[in-house]
């Protein structure tokens, strides 16, 4: 007969639930100031924690590739309605390339506004662009936006589209490449932003895109990227980030929320959500929460969002910044979006009958 064995009440089994306890007790050791915001000194108090936040943003990321050239190429175009798509690739590092959507109108004739749309997790830049699709409703964001009148660049993220790596069923690619990105001390979210931020070099350099009417938008992991990357690349004039706003704490408590390409070793207590959009500040700033997104909860949206008023408020950039709150799932929105967009780095050629 096998022994009985007891549950042991002050001893934990759980990895788990270590983790939870963790993230409980963890503080910030140099939180967003919004005490005494009424004080004449309270500009030079928050400017001076805005590059103490940089400062730590930059070190949280560690090590950038070496820049190479981008060696752009179109491989396929192919004519749509009201735009025409090119599939290009181009080059990041030594040993990687980065394929990619790039859509045109056809009534661009001269240097406008452009769009970095990054996809979310699932099948990448396909389901963007109205490819694909998984059932995640209006997540063909890239192709509406190419219909609003954006050039729109829609790469593949590591581990995802194109770039995905054979890996067997019980294998999450991301957590897969992971663990071989932390045997060479380097940060997939890092090698992810690098890709980008040379995305956004190909758009500079396109005959229609004009450099200082660049936004970027994304859901859910595409979110997190464009938080990421507004805060650290003044370049995106605008950023939409649907689906992923809240805070580490709210959003670690979701099992299997988090992948292995989402997070910088050490961030807890050092870098929060609503510190990055404090660093996108005053440029053009708006957040999709819907409510019913148990993964970002809007209710902690809306409280990190109060406190990024005040420095939108503070840089004289109140209207710049907007938190849709919709009633809905994990999803892309756009009713706000897309306006907004076109508000700050538009006008777009808008589709007749739209």
């Amino acid at each position: 007969m096998a022994p009985i064995t007891l549950p042991v009440p002050d001893r934990n089994y759980s990895p788990w639930y270590s983790w939870m306890v963790r993230l409980s007790r963890t503080r910030q050791r140099d939180p967003l100031p919004i005490d005494d915001t009424d004080g004449s000194g309270y500009a030079e108090v928050l400017a001076a924690w805005r590059e103490r936040c940089r400062a730590r943003l930059e070190e949280l990321l560690g090590p950038v590739p070496e820049r190479v050239p981008l060696r752009l190429e179109t491989l396929e175009t192919v004519e749509c309605d009201g735009y025409r798509r090119d599939r290009v690739v181009f080059d990041t590092e030594e040993t990687m390339s980065v394929p990619a959507y790039l859509l045109v109108p056809r009534s661009r004739v001269e240097p406008g506004p452009a769009v970095l749309a990054v996809h979310g997790h699932g099948p990448g830049k396909s389901e963007a662009c109205g490819l694909e699709r998984t059932g995640t409703p209006n997540a063909d964001y890239a192709h509406q936006l190419a219909l609003r009148g954006f050039v729109v660049l829609a790469p593949d993220l590591r581990c995802f589209g194109e770039r995905l790596d054979w890996n067997p069923e019980d294998h999450y690619a991301c957590d897969t490449n992971l663990v071989h990105a932390v045997m060479a001390g380097i940060n997939p979210l890092t090698q992810n932003l690098w890709d980008l931020a040379r995305a956004l070099d190909v758009l500079e350099a396109h005959p229609l895109v004009d450099p200082g009417r660049i936004g970027m938008a994304g859901l859910s992991y595409g979110g997190t990227v464009t938080l990421f990357l507004a805060a650290w690349d003044e370049r995106v004039a605008a950023a939409v980030v649907s689906g992923y706003f809240s805070s580490w704490a709210e959003s670690h408590k979701m099992p299997w929320n988090m992948c292995g390409s989402q997070v910088l070793p050490g961030m807890l207590g050092q870098l929060e959500h609503v510190d990055l959009g404090a660093l996108v500040a005053p440029r053009p700033l708006l957040i999709e929460s819907g409510t019913a997104d148990d993964l970002f909860p809007w209710t902690v949206a809306a409280a990190e969002v109060e406190k990024l008023r005040i420095v939108y408020a503070t840089l004289g950039a109140s209207d710049r910044l907007v938190h849709d709150v919709f009633e809905g799932v994990h999803e892309w929105h756009g009713v706000e979006a897309f306006p907004f967009l076109e508000r700050w780095i538009g006008p777009g050629d808008p589709v007749e009958g739209r």
